[in-house]
C-alpha cells in the first residue's frame, strides 16, 4: 500500500518527480517532504530530461527557503556547478530580475529604486496629511491589497463603498504618481509590474517564456491574485504546452489577510483542464496521535481535495489539554511544565516552542520564563538594523558609498528636515527620469534651475555638496598624508547632521534618549571596527568598507547558528518550522479562533473561521513528539479580567483514550512540582 520507490522517495513522491506530461499540482500535507520533491524534480529535469539549468525556475516565499533549496539541489546534482545557472528565488527576486532587464519598456530607468516600507510610509503620511500611525498603516495595507489584486486606483475609487475607502483610493492614485516621479517601485510593484509588462508586451513575454521553460512553485496555496497571474503568463503561450509543478497544501492556507487566496487552487483546475493532481499524505515529522488530532480538526473544514496524513513514527505521547485559571497562571505553569519535561527527557531548550495567536500574548510568557531562568528567543522581533534611528544613519553611509542609491538619498535628504520636501523631490524625480540618472546626479544637471526656484534648489545643492565633501574624505582614509580616519569623518558627519537635536525635537525626552543611545552605541561599534576591532588585531577599515560591511550584515542577520533557547512564536511565523515539543497556548474563543469583525457578513465570518481552523492545524503539525495545549478560564484585557470559553477547536480534537484532558482544576503546584522533580532524580537514567 505504501510502497517505497527509488531514490529514497515514496510512491506518490516518485510519481510527482517523474510526471512530465504537463501541468502538475502536488498536494503536500504538513511534513510530507515537499522540498525533497521540488529539489529531486529539478535534478531529474537536468539529468534525465535534457533541460539546461538556466531554463528552470523554482519560486518560493522567503530568501531562507530559496537558499536552503539551492543548497540541497547543489548536493543532488552530479555536476554541482550546474546549480549556479538555476533561478531559485522568491517571487519578488524574480520580479526584480525581470524589471532590471525590461525597465525601459515600463518607462523606468535601469537603476530604478526599490522603496522599503518606511520610505512608502513617509510618502503616504505626506499624502494623507496626518500623523495617525494606525491610519497611515491601514492605508498602506489597503494599497498593498489593491495592488496584489491587480486593482488600479481608478477601479479602487469606483468600487469604494465608504468615504474612507474613497479617500484611500485617491491617496493610492497620488501614491502611484509619486513613486513614478521618484523613478521608484514598492515591494508589491515587483510582481505587479512584470504582470503588466507581460500583459502589454507579447514579445517580452515570449522572450521570458523561452528563458524559463519549466517552472516550479513552492507553497502555492500562499499565492495572491497577482502572483498567480505571473505564473500563468510565464507558462501559457500560443502553441506552448504549459510545463510546471505547483506544490502546496490547501489545509495550510493562512495568509488571506495579506492577499493570498485559496481560490487559486480551484482556479488552477479551471485554467489547466489537463492538470495532474498528486497527493502526499505520508508525514515524516509527527507521531500518530498528533496527526490524529490534526486530521480531526481540519476535517471540519469543507475540503477542496480530500487528504489524510499518516505516519510510521508510532503512537507517540498523548496530546494534553489543560485548562488554566488565568493567563498569568498559564504562563507560570507552562514554564514549570516545560522545565520538568526537559529535565525528564534530557532535552535541549531549543527542542521546545511556545506558539500563540497574537504577539500580545508573549509578554506574560516572557516574564514567567525569565523568572524560571529559561532562555528564549522570539520570532519576528525587530532587527537592530531595522530601528528607524539606525536606518537614518545608515542612509547617509549608503549614499556616501553609492550616490545612485535613490531611497538612501530620499531618506538622508529629508531626515532631519532641511527644506527639501515632497514637492521638491517630485520635480527632481521627474527631471532625473528625463535624464535617466540618479536623483543625486540630477542636482548637478543643467536645466534644473528652470524647474525649481532658489528656495527649493539651494537646500538640494547644499546637501549634495555636504555628501560630496564627506565622500571625498571617506575615500582619502588610509592615505598617510591625509591624517583622516573613519572615526573623525563619522564625528564630523554627525555634528553637521545635528541628529541628536532632531531626536529631542521630534520625540518625548525618554524616547529621544533611548534612540540617541542606540545611535551612540552604533557609532562606537563602527569606530571600533574601523580601528581594527576590540583588540586592534583586525585590519583597519575605511568608511566605505564599513558601509559595505553593514550592508552585508543587514542582509545576512539572523543566519547565525540558533542558540539553545525555547522559541516563542506566533502561529503565522511558525509555518514551515518543526519542534520536538510544542506548547500551543491561549486556545480560546476570541483568540483562536480570533474574534474578527462582529458585524461582518455570515459568509465572511465562515471563511474566517475556516482560516483560523487551518491556523490551528498548522500549530498542531509543528509538533514532532509531544503537543501540550492550554486555555484560560479568565484572561486580563486592559485592566479587567474577563471570562473565557474553551475554543471550539479543542472540542474538535476528538482525543482518544490514549490522550489526556486533565480536569479543569488540575494545575501544578510548587509542592507537586518539587515532588515530581524528586521522583525524577530518583529514576534510573535508562528507565
Amino acid at each position: 500500500m505504501h510502497q517505497q520507490a527509488s531514490f529514497g522517495l515514496n510512491a506518490p513522491q516518485s510519481e510527482a518527480v517523474h510526471y512530465m506530461e504537463g501541468p502538475c499540482l502536488v498536494l503536500a500535507g504538513a511534513g510530507s517532504g515537499k522540498t525533497r520533491v521540488i529539489t529531486q524534480k529539478i535534478a531529474y529535469l537536468i539529468e534525465h530530461c535534457g533541460y539546461e539549468s538556466r531554463h528552470i525556475a523554482a519560486l518560493t516565499f522567503t530568501n531562507k527557503a530559496a537558499s536552503e533549496m539551492q543548497e540541497r539541489i547543489t548536493k543532488l546534482l552530479q555536476e554541482p556547478k550546474q546549480a549556479k545557472a538555476l533561478t531559485v528565488s522568491t517571487f519578488h527576486s524574480l520580479g526584480v530580475k525581470i524589471l532590471r532587464r525590461e525597465a525601459q519598456a515600463l518607462g523606468l530607468k535601469d537603476r530604478f529604486s526599490i522603496m522599503d516600507s518606511d520610505d512608502c510610509y513617509a510618502i503616504v503620511q505626506d499624502l494623507a496629511v496626518t500623523t495617525d500611525k494606525q491610519l497611515i498603516r491601514a492605508i498602506q495595507g489597503k494599497i498593498s491589497l489593491w495592488k496584489n489584486s491587480l486593482i488600479d486606483p481608478d477601479m479602487a475609487l469606483k468600487n469604494a463603498l465608504t468615504e474612507e475607502e474613497a479617500q484611500a483610493a485617491r491617496i493610492y492614485r497620488s501614491y502611484v504618481a509619486t513613486l513614478s516621479a521618484y523613478q521608484g517601485v514598492d515591494f508589491d510593484d515587483l510582481i505587479r509590474l512584470p504582470v503588466q509588462l507581460f500583459s502589454e508586451h507579447e514579445e517580452v513575454r515570449d522572450k521570458w517564456q523561452r528563458q524559463l521553460r519549466y517552472l516550479l512553485v513552492d507553497e502555492y496555496q500562499d499565492t495572491n491574485t497577482c502572483q498567480y497571474e505571473l505564473v500563468k503568463l510565464l507558462v501559457t503561450g500560443a502553441g506552448k504546452k504549459p510545463m510546471f509543478t505547483a506544490v502546496g497544501d490547501d489545509d495550510q492556507a493562512i495568509y488571506a489577510w495579506r492577499g493570498a487566496t485559496i481560490e487559486n487552487l480551484k482556479q488552477l483546475q479551471v485554467d489547466f483542464t489537463d492538470l495532474k493532481v498528486i497527493k502526499l499524505e505520508q508525514n515524516y515529522r509527527s507521531s500518530t496521535r498528533i496527526l490524529q488530532a490534526a486530521n480531526a480538526v481540519i476535517a471540519n473544514n469543507p475540503k477542496l481535495f480530500d487528504k489524510k496524513l499518516w505516519s510510521d513514527h508510532g503512537l507517540g505521547d498523548p496530546v494534553t489539554v489543560v485548562a488554566m485559571q488565568d493567563d498569568e497562571s498559564e504562563a507560570e505553569q507552562i514554564a514549570v511544565l516545560l522545565s520538568a519535561h526537559r529535565f525528564e527527557r534530557r532535552a535541549n531548550y531549543a527542542d521546545y516552542a511556545i506558539l500563540y495567536r497574537g504577539n500580545h500574548q508573549a509578554r506574560v510568557i516572557e516574564t514567567a520564563l525569565r523568572k524560571e531562568r529559561i532562555p528564549y528567543t522570539i520570532s519576528g522581533g525587530t532587527s537592530y538594523f531595522d530601528r528607524a534611528e539606525i536606518k537614518d544613519i545608515i542612509s547617509y553611509l549608503r549614499l556616501i558609498a553609492n550616490q545612485d542609491d535613490d531611497p538612501a538619498f530620499i531618506r538622508a535628504a529629508t531626515t532631519p528636515k532641511r527644506g527639501i520636501g515632497q514637492s521638491t523631490l517630485e520635480v527632481l524625480g521627474a527631471f532625473a527620469g528625463q535624464w535617466q540618472c540618479s536623483l543625486f546626479e540630477a542636482i548637478f544637471k543643467g536645466g534644473l534651475e528652470s524647474k525649481l526656484p532658489d528656495r527649493q534648489l539651494n537646500p538640494l545643492r547644499d546637501f549634495a555638496s555636504f555628501i560630496h565633501q564627506i565622500e571625498s574624505r571617506a575615500t582619502r582614509i588610509g592615505r598617510a598624508a591625509s591624517g583622516d580616519n573613519a572615526a573623525a569623518v563619522l564625528d564630523d558627519m554627525m555634528k553637521e547632521i545635528n541628529y541628536e537635536y532632531y531626536l529631542y525635537e521630534h520625540f518625548d525626552e525618554r524616547q529621544a534618549q533611548g534612540k540617541w543611545q542606540n545611535v551612540v552605541d552604533f557609532l562606537n561599534w563602527l569606530k571600533e571596527k574601523a580601528n581594527g576591532g576590540k583588540d586592534g588585531k583586525d585590519p583597519e577599515k575605511s568608511l566605505l568598507e564599513l558601509t559595505q560591511m553593514v550592508a552585508l550584515m543587514t542582509m545576512l542577520e539572523g543566519r547565525d547558528e540558533e542558540p539553545d533557547a525555547v522559541r516563542l512564536s506566533t502561529l503565522h511565523a511558525s509555518k514551515g518550522l518543526e519542534y520536538p515539543h510544542v506548547f500551543l497556548v491561549g486556545v480560546e474563543e476570541g483568540i483562536l479562533p480570533h474574534k474578527g469583525d462582529p458585524d461582518a457578513p455570515l459568509e465572511t465570518m465562515g471563511a474566517r473561521i475556516e482560516e483560523e481552523r487551518r491556523l490551528m492545524y498548522v500549530g498542531i503539525t509543528r509538533a514532532q513528539r509531544s503537543l501540550h495545549i492550554t486555555w484560560c478560564k479568565k484572561r486580563k484585557r486592559a485592566r479587567e479580567s474577563v471570562q473565557c470559553d474553551v475554543s471550539r477547536f479543542i472540542k474538535e480534537l476528538r482525543l482518544d483514550e490514549g490522550s489526556a484532558m486533565p480536569a479543569e482544576d488540575e494545575i501544578v503546584t510548587p509542592q507537586s512540582r518539587l515532588a515530581n522533580l524528586k521522583a525524577l532524580l530518583q529514576k534510573p537514567k535508562d528507565s
